[in-house]
């Protein structure tokens, strides 16, 4: 076995670890740091499950190999509340009903926190192009396409402190 030392950020908090080299960001992420938030669907990249924010863009964390997150700042869905709050993205989900089972909800969030981050606007047919990586078998993705477009509409044209990226 083939082994590489990596040093990474997830959710504000430093970690150094020895992965082998054909090892999933998925695996690490659940199996040596216990975020099982990051959930494992189809391991193929295919169903957006695992998706996890990597320097602020969505990842398939299944496909995506630990060593290339080396020197990486990477949140997942455990990073997202604060002190016991849940981020404007997590609330807008459940006020929607957008939550079913909940197996695929940490990925959407991720990638639908991703969108307001990045201070654009973004249509409904936009919303549903930047969130069709996503299997939900569940919710029909009528309400979780609400819950995308209502935290858009509530941050179109701000500065937020989250990410101090998002455009004015």
């Amino acid at each position: 076995m083939m082994t590489r030392r990596i040093a990474f950020t997830v959710n504000g908090k430093d970690h150094t670890l020895e992965v082998d080299v054909r090892e999933s960001l998925l695996d690490v992420l659940r199996n040596r740091l216990d975020l099982t938030g990051v959930k494992k669907g189809c391991a193929v990249g295919e169903c957006g499950a695992c998706t996890v924010l990597i320097d602020g863009e969505p990842f398939d964390t299944c496909i995506y190999l630990a060593v290339w997150a080396d020197g990486k700042e990477i949140r997942t869905i455990e990073g997202e509340a604060k002190e016991g709050k849940l981020s404007r993205v997590q609330e807008a989900f459940l006020e929607e009903a957008a939550v079913q089972c909940g197996f695929c909800t940490p990925g959407l969030v991720m990638t639908t926190t991703a969108l307001v981050e990045s201070g654009q606007s973004y249509t409904k047919e936009e919303i549903k192009r930047e969130l069709s990586g996503h299997m939900c078998r569940c919710t029909g993705y009528h309400n979780i396409i609400k819950a995308a477009e209502k935290v858009l509409d509530e941050n179109a044209g701000k500065v937020h402190d989250c990410c101090g990226k998002c455009h004015q």
